[in-house]
């Protein structure tokens, strides 16, 4: 994990030309908002209390460019105090660079994880029966969905065909589909930073990762920057119910977000975002080691179509949001077994990557023995109370 929290490890490979907003903790001060360069942390709370707020301001790369604050110490120091299980509480160090937003996401935006979401539904959760399910539904579906545009005249062709031959599904359904599947990942302030520990509900016997863009929109639906995630999964939760969707993905610490959010400027915008190519690595205290990519340009909704689709005359979020994307990573690499695919196990260690965004890295634990969260919106208004 230390490799992860280095500046060669977390920052964008470009990161003296990138514009990076993060949030650390200073104990008995709270979260200050920060400005991260290659060498400094500063604190911008003097821009804006929150992130969220800073988001609203207009021209906000230059506010940035112009506006450092007082320093808070070497980024190389504050990213090496953010382990877990290492922190010095004389010193900084980095929580999730989101605040009162509100935590959104994507579901089944691509094709590979549409598929894998199948299989968990015919599975009904049970991954000994994954891999036969997957054979059989690959023979009846195909593997090549990509060319099928989601709400298109051939996906409405394609669904009546597959309601015939009994395999019609709720994920295909916001697969290729008109309406993505938009839904409630977390809570404001609940979400992870870089460093931290992730959770597993202790009940899961069938979970992975999963890597992801995270979008930072602000209240008039702009898409201001970017960011990593990891959206956290029980498979066989959902894999039994949909209607379990928020116990499968809404846990202790079972979000994680960061390590910054990098700005929009001329040197990096939406159209970045839409080629970035995400690569992700498992490591296990037994040696195991998984490696898996998601590439957004095989998404099958534009990114600010996802964007739309969560706010507008219908759906309105004051604080602003952070959308998730969705990911093409299917986790099938078998672990403890022939036919059983790949599930976490405690003491994990994952990494997602981008070369414009940097590492996000965490720690995998059981959500009942990682700290409850207890740090909310209430207490955020009292810090900042104090601070004036």
């Amino acid at each position: 994990m230390i490799d992860h929290l280095s500046i060669a490890g977390a920052l964008p490979a470009d990161a003296d030309a990138a514009l990076l907003v993060g949030r650390v903790h200073c104990e008995g001060v709270g979260p200050i908002l920060v400005r991260v360069t290659r060498e400094d942390v500063h604190d911008i709370s003097h821009l804006a209390a929150t992130c969220s707020e800073l988001l609203e301001l207009p021209d906000l790369p230059l506010l940035l460019r112009g506006h450092r604050g007082p320093r808070l110490g070497a980024t190389s120091e504050i990213l090496a105090n953010s382990a877990h299980d290492g922190q010095n509480p004389s010193l900084p160090w980095f929580l999730a660079p989101c605040d009162l937003q509100a935590i959104k996401a994507a579901g089944v935006t691509f094709v590979a994880s549409m598929l894998e979401r199948v299989i968990e539904e015919q599975a009904r959760g049970d991954a000994s029966r994954a891999e036969a399910v997957r054979k059989a539904v690959v023979g009846v579906i195909g593997e090549n969905l990509a060319a099928v545009k989601p709400g298109s005249p051939d996906a409405a062709r394609l669904k009546e065909v597959l309601i015939a031959q009994g395999v019609w599904s709720q994920y295909l359904e916001v697969g290729i589909g008109p309406d993505a599947e938009i839904f409630t990942k977390s809570q404001p302030m609940s979400a992870m930073g870089t460093g931290s520990e992730i959770g597993i509900h202790p009940k899961s016997e069938w979970n992975n990762p999963e890597p992801e863009i995270v979008l930072a929109v602000n209240s008039h639906g702009e898409t201001v920057g970017a960011t990593l995630g990891n959206d956290v999964n029980l498979r066989d939760f959902e894999g039994r119910s949909a209607l379990l969707l928020g116990k499968a993905k809404d846990n202790n610490a079972s979000c994680a977000i960061g390590p910054f959010i990098r700005i929009f400027d001329e040197k990096f915008t939406i159209d970045d975002v839409r080629r970035c190519d995400l690569a992700m690595t498992v490591k296990g205290r037994d040696g195991f080691v998984m490696q898996g990519a998601s590439s957004l340009s095989k998404i099958s909704r534009d990114p600010l179509d996802l964007v739309a689709q969560a706010i507008g005359p219908n759906h309105q979020y004051p604080d602003g949001f952070v959308l998730f994307l969705g990911t093409m990573f299917a986790p099938v690499q078998d672990r403890h077994g022939p036919g059983q695919g790949f599930t976490h196990d405690v003491g994990d260690v994952v990494s997602i990557s981008t070369p414009q965004l940097g590492t996000l890295v965490n720690r995998v634990n059981t959500s009942d023995r990682i700290p409850q969260w207890t740090y909310g919106v209430r207490q955020l208004m009292k810090d900042l109370a104090r601070r004036s």
